[in-house]
């Protein structure tokens, strides 16, 4: 398996192209002499939020109002090179830094065979980088559908048939 190491990270972020509702979803990184483009899911880079934000308080580290912002927001992501299939969180406590391992997911029959091979990248982040990260990824993910207030789930411009609702509400 090749691992690959972004020690430490130079800059980190979430990248979508396409219109809400079709977005496709990239990391974005660069450290180490190394650019680095994979594709996504939107769940992912959810659930990556959520875990930052409960290891910086199991830390105990400060979460400014404004955070510096991140060098690789402004990137327009190229082709990836390939797609997250599974993402871990660390934190090493001697070096004071996150480590986020991202290895490439495989698909089908070949997804066994393939796991032993699969490439993986570990990003070393320091406090201010995920801090900087968690608040751009979070604009990123809120800039897509709007969400309906009663179930929490995505309005498309056609319409929404809310569950909360029954699918059945009035049409204005």
């Amino acid at each position: 398996m090749a691992i690959y190491e972004l020690d430490p990270v130079d800059a980190i972020a979430v990248a979508a192209v396409g219109e809400p509702g079709q977005r496709k979803f990239f990391l974005l990184a660069t450290g180490s002499g190394r650019t680095l483009t994979l594709g996504c899911e939107k769940a992912q880079i959810q659930a990556l939020i959520l875990r930052l934000h409960q290891m910086l308080e199991a830390q105990q580290i400060e979460t400014p109002e404004a955070a510096p912002p991140s060098a690789a927001a402004t990137q327009a992501p190229g082709e990836p090179e390939w797609q997250i299939g599974e993402m871990g969180l660390g934190y090493h406590e001697a070096r004071r830094m996150f480590v986020l391992v991202a290895s490439e997911g495989a698909a089908g029959e070949q997804a066994e065979a393939a796991s032993d091979d699969a490439p993986s990248v570990r990003f070393w982040l320091s406090h201010d980088q995920v801090l900087a990260f968690s608040k751009q990824a979070e604009s990123v993910i809120s800039a897509g559908r709007p969400l309906c207030p009663r179930c929490g789930l995505p309005i498309d411009p056609s319409g929404h048939p809310c569950p909360v609702m029954n699918g059945a509400r009035p049409v204005f």
